[in-house]
């Protein structure tokens, strides 16, 4: 019978174990006593603590915060009505209409699963990282010791503050960092319009218009730009320079952007990358 006192913990129960390893890029078989994922594997995609998603589905912790919810929400793939009911059963208000959307819908979850070979990295409208693959984290350095309010692509872009940089190693584009820059404005500028009553949007605006004097110059100018494919080469410490094709992708019905790098096989940066993928969070450790 199900406890109605702990229906927050019975629901993050139920939808752990309907997700399989291969849902969320993890390596199927070995021993799994255990349906769908093991509670350490929903504590590592989420970025909690083991002994913290134990206290939630155990009816010890039972008012998580919106910035937790919304982790568990996408870590465990759940749906636009999924995700509402957790916030309600955690006591919060799910994210209003007209928003900024964080959920990964399942199925681009499950396209991230699945490209998890190549550096590709999800951001919401407002350019916030969102996930990541593995090798995104060996390329450009692990984002997931990075505060949340920091995992802001703009912000980076427009800050000289090393700790609010989302690639850790230096990179060089071919097309210049103006035109970078100048995407980053005319996106804000369009998600300023799609969503106007997110004070989080207006805060990041406000924030870069008084702490960047050159964002503040290319917002007041109407700045605008495209998102073309673009040749990127990262300085890596460990493998050294690898040149690769980057490009951005939308997926039709939600308001994401896939960065994917992607490099011609056969080639020394496709070594450099190879190099990388089986290293993985090793890579870091060598650099430091």
């Amino acid at each position: 019978m199900t406890d109605d006192c702990n229906a927050l913990g019975d629901a993050l129960r139920g939808w752990r174990d309907r997700l399989s390893p291969g849902d969320v890029g993890l390596p199927e078989g070995g021993d799994r006593r255990a349906v769908g994922l093991r509670r350490e594997e929903l504590a590592a995609l989420a970025g909690l603590s083991v002994d913290y998603v134990i206290r939630l589905e155990q009816g010890r912790a039972r008012t998580p915060s919106a910035q937790v919810a919304g982790s568990l929400a996408r870590a465990l793939q759940l749906s636009r009505d999924e995700r509402d009911f957790l916030y309600r059963l955690a006591g919060l208000q799910p994210p209003a209409d007209r928003l900024i959307d964080t959920l990964l819908p399942a199925g681009v979850q499950r396209i991230i699963a699945r490209l998890g070979e190549v550096p590709l990295a999800v951001f919401s409208a407002d350019w916030t990282l969102l996930k990541w693959t593995p090798l995104w984290s060996a390329l450009l350095g692990d984002p997931s010791g990075v505060p949340g309010t920091n995992l802001n692509l703009v912000r980076a872009r427009f800050s000289d503050d090393d700790r609010k940089r989302l690639a850790l190693w230096p990179m060089e584009s071919d097309n210049g960092v103006d035109a970078l820059k100048r995407a980053l404005v005319g996106d804000l500028r369009l998600a300023c319009i799609t969503y106007p009553n997110d004070t989080g949007l207006q805060s990041l605006i406000a924030e870069l218009q008084e702490t960047s004097p050159e964002f503040a110059e290319m917002w007041a100018s109407g700045a605008a730009g495209m998102h073309g494919t673009d040749r990127k080469t990262v300085l890596h410490p460990v493998v050294g320079p690898i040149t690769m094709d980057c490009d951005v992708l939308q997926v039709p019905g939600v308001d994401l952007r896939i960065v994917v790098y992607t490099v011609a096989g056969g080639t020394p940066d496709a070594e450099k990358l190879d190099f990388l993928r089986v290293a993985g969070p090793r890579a870091a450790e060598v650099a430091a």
